[in-house]
């Protein structure tokens, strides 16, 4: 069974006069991979180093330290841990002593796993993404639902009625299914967006 982390968790140390920031963040996909990096861009580190691991797809990023001493062993204690759905980043703040390639992979991968280990591991839930229709007078209800049980979801207005895409966990289909016909008398089904496989 996949594992994820609950939330996002950090560790700091200093080894040899440089400083070792690991943030470690649960992601769902590589536009969320984007958007924290992005966010989490900061000029006053020497190094940002980091790793993620989504399904099958990992990418790992050294951002100027030697070859293979920063990515590969961050994104190393993402699969020793048996996780996915994970991205850890490690900033680094040189200290002015060289650390060599042997205490550089010990270091960003001994940050990693520190802060890894402080992560409440949660077993990862399939998602789908789904879609329907309802009228307006519909929707009201439908929303209470979606947001009762933290639902993300995407509604749009069209002259028919509304029209939404949820992502929904996978013992959450059946239950909105079933109130979507009651709701609608029958009128519209749910359905089950398959999303391609890319391997």
């Amino acid at each position: 069974m996949p594992f994820t982390i609950a939330s996002s968790v950090s560790f700091e140390e200093d080894i040899k006069k440089s400083r070792f920031q690991a943030i470690a963040v649960p992601v769902e996909n590589e536009q969320a991979v984007k958007d924290f990096l992005e966010h989490s861009k900061d000029l006053s580190t020497t190094h940002q180093c980091w790793a993620w691991k989504i399904g099958h797809n990992v990418r790992f990023n050294d951002d100027g330290e030697p070859s293979g001493t920063a990515g590969r062993p961050i994104l190393a204690t993402i699969e020793g841990n048996d996780l996915t759905n994970v991205l850890v980043l490690v900033n680094r703040w040189y200290g002015g002593i060289k650390l060599g390639t042997g205490g550089l992979a010990r270091a960003y991968g001994g940050a990693a796993g520190q802060c890894l280990l402080l992560a409440e591991k949660i077993e990862l839930i399939e998602k789908k993404k789904i879609s329907f229709k309802c009228q307006f007078n519909e929707w009201a209800i439908f929303q209470y639902e979606l947001n009762l049980h933290q639902i993300e979801y995407s509604e749009e207005y069209t002259a028919e009625g509304v029209t939404v895409m949820a992502l929904l966990q996978v013992h959450q289909i059946q239950p909105l299914a079933l109130k979507l016909q009651d709701v609608t008398r029958g009128r519209e089904q749910l359905k089950i967006i398959e999303e391609p496989e890319n391997d």
